[in-house]
């Protein structure tokens, strides 16, 4: 049997660091550790988005970078995109252009995705050439690599590693049960 103490935490507690959506003060924290390329992330992200509106203010949800670059050659990139659309306080619409036009991660596409959103494309072309944002996407990685993940996604429930499926209703079900 699994206690309570032999399952992985997270290392570090999710703070003002993080990019989260929903309240800070919220009784539920979802943390996903995920790839931007990563084809079972790309399946989890309308899930998560479900489980999101179902649950409403009572959900804070927050996403670490944890790209597999070795499995997938964009990933490292693409989050360094976010990051930098991050920089200019559109890092969830990048999220959601990245995870939405999964296949074209290239750099083209990249530039593309950040003159829709309206970002200052020079400082946001200078950031990728430059890698500014590779150090904040090793953090996250290492913190991953710390809290026991192994594979993207990966999932913490209020601080403690989702072993279970990921569907919307095993999500949504495993967080409300923390409640009690």
């Amino acid at each position: 049997m699994i206690t309570d103490r032999d399952q992985a935490r997270l290392s570090p507690p999710v703070t003002d660091r993080d990019h989260t959506q929903g309240p800070a003060q919220a009784a539920l924290t979802l943390v996903e550790y995920g790839d931007y390329e990563c084809p079972h992330c790309g399946r989890a992200y309308p899930i998560v988005k479900e489980v999101q509106r179902r649950l409403g203010p009572k959900l804070r949800f927050v996403f670490r970078n944890f790209p597999l670059a070795e499995a997938h050659p964009h990933a490292q990139h693409a989050a360094e995109a976010a990051e930098a659309a991050g920089g200019q306080d559109r890092f969830w619409e990048m999220h959601d252009a990245l995870f939405e036009h999964q296949r074209s991660l290239d750099d083209r596409h990249l530039v593309q995705y950040a003159e829709a959103l309206g970002l200052d494309l020079q400082q946001f072309q200078q950031d990728l050439t430059s890698h500014a944002y590779a150090g904040r996407v090793r953090e996250d990685f290492r913190s991953g690599v710390k809290s026991g993940v192994n594979g993207t996604p990966t999932f913490f429930i209020n601080g403690v590693r989702h072993d279970d499926s990921w569907d919307v209703e095993t999500l949504t079900e495993a967080l409300l049960a923390t409640q009690q």
